[in-house]
């Protein structure tokens, strides 16, 4: 497995290397039968450290953990508990997801954008003005980011599988049933939400 620890204004020591190299190869082993990568983020906020792991294990297959404490490795150690915890919950179907992976379609790749919101002018914060281009269209946010994202062919508790192991707010897929692209979402009540066009 390929592993990037890295910290964000701190300094990491070897030995805080080593431990988040054993945890998480015992993790990823008892899951996977190989992982391919993980990258292990560090920050310091005022009084306490946060750790994000964020492993891909192939096929498809990303999880995410995060964690917080008063020192690094209690943090890594939290994070890494999340990721566990996931897995646990999913082992059958990851272990089922990656003996069929074979099978299935090739994902298609789509764009992702992050969009930033327009800042208001003076005159339209006193009016609740929105400004219009030439062609009459309002401007809304202006395109920050963009990358690829794969959109893959996957039955719908899947799709919400692979929302919940990477803990993603919101997971585009082709529905396996239906072939019709569909959205799951994770809800502000902690439920997820799951949009279907074709029904």
């Amino acid at each position: 497995m390929q592993l990037t620890v890295s910290g964000k204004q701190i300094d990491l020591s070897d030995a805080l290397r080593v431990h988040v190299d054993k945890h998480l190869g015992t993790i990823t082993h008892k899951y996977f039968d190989q992982a391919l990568e993980a990258h292990v983020t560090f920050s310091k906020a005022r009084n306490f450290f946060t750790c994000d792991i964020n492993l891909h294990a192939g096929r498809g297959i990303t999880v995410r953990g995060e964690g917080e404490a008063a020192d690094a490795h209690a943090a890594f150690d939290d994070a890494a508990e999340h990721i566990a915890t996931r897995l646990r919950r999913y082992r059958r179907r990851v272990s089922a997801h990656q003996r069929d992976a074979g099978s299935r379609a090739k994902p298609e790749a789509g764009r992702q954008y992050v969009l930033r919101p327009e800042a208001e002018t003076d005159f339209e914060a006193e009016t609740n003005a929105t400004p219009l281009p030439a062609n009459g269209e309002a401007l809304h946010a202006t395109v920050i980011a963009e990358s690829t994202a794969m959109i893959e062919s996957l039955s719908v508790r899947d799709a919400v599988m692979r929302l919940d192991l990477a803990f993603q707010a919101v997971l585009m897929f082709r529905n396996a049933k239906t072939s019709q692209l569909n959205v799951v979402y994770r809800r502000s009540d902690g439920n997820v939400g799951w949009i279907d066009p074709g029904m």
